[in-house]
């Protein structure tokens, strides 16, 4: 099998950009296009399982790919899957609680690469996954105790702290009041409460400014460059899926246009 080589990806495009960092223009379009991505894989019954700038890749020409699928499965309402998955920086608080997952966990680990891209350094940067939790709920709050999902972690191994203001966490100037919301909605405790990429593309963040997102058929299996996709109905539902030490394998792939960062 012969691939197109990538010599960048987002972690180092992000190091080669000067001080102050990325635009609030430039976030946003490259936010859309991983978000585009996304939403063609969980249309498509495939949740990726480790988003990280690390995975992200950025073409000479400009164009952005997710990449390495060693971890991606397709899914179904009856697959069981492990718990270890998604690096630790940008895991959900379901897969660190080792409870049932899906294609939620994507969200989680884009909203990380969303604050990062802003802050030029990861979000929640903990130690352990005991220590992640801890700097999660630094940001977000400690869930409730009726929030608390089915785990053999009790609610009160955490100190019961009050949410933190997203746009103090990010600390950037860059990010606006809609661009807060979506982040909240992307790092909601709550799976079923978080936002789907569908829902993400059609937020006011990227609406105000005219972006049309694409509906991908679950179908499809090509892509045009004047039509990503046919349009086409979809389905949006999460399938959750437990969590064990089995493991098994899946592929894909999508892309988009960014910028080159000024040298």
């Amino acid at each position: 099998m012969v691939f197109e080589h990538v010599d960048q990806d987002l972690a180092s495009y992000l190091e080669r950009c000067p001080s102050p960092g990325l635009g609030a223009e430039r976030i946003k379009y490259l936010m859309y296009q991983i978000l585009s991505g996304v939403d063609f894989l969980h249309a498509n019954r495939i949740v990726h399982r480790d988003l990280k700038p690390q995975n992200v890749l950025v073409t000479a020409a400009g164009q952005v790919k997710l990449a390495d699928f060693g971890l991606a499965r397709i899914y179904d309402v009856h697959m069981v899957l492990t718990s270890v998955v998604v690096t630790l920086w940008y895991r959900s608080p379901e897969v660190l609680l080792t409870t049932s997952y899906a294609t939620p966990v994507d969200i989680w680990s884009c909203g990380c690469i969303f604050a990062e891209l802003f802050r030029r350094k990861p979000l929640f940067s903990g130690q352990s996954e005991a220590d992640q939790l801890s700097k999660i709920f630094d940001v977000i709050g400690t869930p409730s105790i009726d929030e608390w999902p089915d785990t053999s972690l009790p609610w009160n191994t955490f100190a019961n702290r009050p949410p933190t203001s997203i746009y103090n966490a990010v600390s950037s100037s860059e990010l606006c009041l809609a661009g807060t919301e979506l982040l909240e909605l992307m790092l909601a405790f709550d799976p079923a409460r978080r936002v789907t990429a569908a829902d993400a593309l059609q937020h006011r963040y990227f609406r105000d400014d005219g972006y049309t997102p694409i509906t991908f058929s679950p179908s499809s299996s090509s892509l045009s460059s004047s039509s990503p996709v046919a349009d086409s109905a979809r389905s949006d539902t999460p399938i959750h899926m437990s969590c064990s030490s089995n493991d098994d394998s899946g592929h894909s792939s999508a892309d988009g246009q960014l910028p080159e960062p000024d040298n």
